[in-house]
């Protein structure tokens, strides 16, 4: 199993009471864990595109975001968590650009994820009046699979469909090196894995929760894409989760930085804008908010295995519970409101007695994917 850490912006108001330049700061130290993860030898990154969803996501432009991370990093695969497609949003062949420019820039770096938006108070923005938010899912189906014919042929035949078009062109740049990004799809329902796997993409699966939930739906996932007829030139057969990660040097110090974190803001966030994700039962709508998270909760958390917390060792072990389920890449949510220090501290700690005792190959899955296909 490969390791990666997610970044998205996360400005509280709690934040922005306290200093006046949170948001800058916020950003900025996101770049800072990036490059720590990179030293600290996680194999990818994964920044949001958000819009609109003010506290929960402040990063909207991360193809500028991920554009400076690619020179100021050497190793880690940096990935579009997503790219939002939908012509509506972001034109394709703007989109297209963007992600070859970060392929060069990065000298391969560059993973392609695509989704369709958080919600309906981001999906609105942009599509008013649509009542039916899987409508979003035509759209990304008509154009998904147009990425790979721009970057790999010389001319692009053109397109005509239902919601966007485009006359015969050259799409510039090419990608960098043999065959195109690793494609990948963020999936926000269980079902959406079984349609990833079917398209040959990988999933950057945002919606699975416990380890529990994730060894059914990799199962269908390994299945489906036994039979895929891939969009791109290769099959990218890869799952990565993600989970809340916290370590420290002892267990009582890691549950403690948790417990001050302020988790519950960010949970009750989450499901306010991510509002066609599957709702748990004893979530509240949006003021009201989950309690907040005591040491007690966080212990319960761990034991429910809904988030990885500890010294070095239990996070190994909480870590290999994901690997014997079935993850490919587990990703791990940062910042969560916890402090930078304790942060860094996190990813430094994996990052020296965790990975190197799972992630045993210098490779990159995508990469060896890439190279073959």
């Amino acid at each position: 199993m490969e390791f990666g850490i997610f970044v998205q912006g996360y400005v509280p108001a709690s934040r922005r009471r306290d200093d006046p330049r949170a948001e800058h700061h916020a950003l900025m130290e996101e770049t800072e864990y990036v490059i720590q993860a990179d030293k600290s030898g996680f194999k990818y990154a994964w920044a949001s595109e958000h819009h609109f969803l003010d506290e929960y996501s402040h990063l909207s432009a991360n193809d500028v975001f991920l554009g400076y991370l690619a020179h100021a990093t050497d190793r880690i695969h940096l990935g579009s968590g997503i790219f939002n497609p939908l012509p509506q949003v972001n034109h394709p062949v703007k989109v297209a650009e963007k992600a070859a420019m970060l392929d060069h820039l990065s000298r391969g770096r560059f993973e392609f994820g695509t989704g369709r938006g958080a919600g309906s108070h981001e999906i609105l923005g942009f599509l008013p009046g649509i009542t039916d938010m899987d409508r979003t899912k035509e759209i990304w189906e008509e154009t998904i699979a147009e990425f790979p014919r721009m970057w790999l042929r010389e001319e692009y035949p053109g397109f005509e469909g239902k919601h966007w078009s485009l006359p015969p062109r050259k799409v510039l740049p090419k990608p960098y090196g043999p065959a195109h990004p690793p494609m990948w799809y963020a999936a926000g329902s269980p079902s959406s894995y079984a349609m990833a796997a079917r398209k040959g993409l990988g999933v950057l699966g945002f919606s699975v929760q416990k380890v529990a939930d994730m060894e059914w739906v990799v199962d269908s996932y390994k299945t489906a894409i036994a039979g895929a007829e891939p969009v791109g030139s290769y099959v990218n057969d890869n799952v990565m989760v993600t989970s809340t990660a916290v370590c420290a040097e002892t267990h009582a110090k890691a549950v403690e930085i948790a417990a001050s974190g302020g988790l519950h803001y960010l949970q009750s966030l989450l499901f306010r804008y991510h509002d066609t994700f599957p709702r748990p039962e004893g979530i509240p709508r949006w003021p009201e908010l989950l309690p907040e998270y005591t040491e007690e909760v966080i212990e319960l958390l761990i034991a429910e295995e809904l988030m990885i917390c500890g010294d070095p060792d239990e996070v190994f072990r909480q870590c290999k519970r994901w690997e014997q389920a079935g993850a490919d890449q587990l990703s791990f949510g940062l910042p969560v409101g916890v402090p930078y220090e304790d942060t860094m501290r996190t990813i430094r700690l994996i990052g020296e007695h965790v990975i190197p005792k799972i992630d045993t190959d210098p490779v990159h899955r995508t990469t060896r994917m890439r190279r073959a296909g």
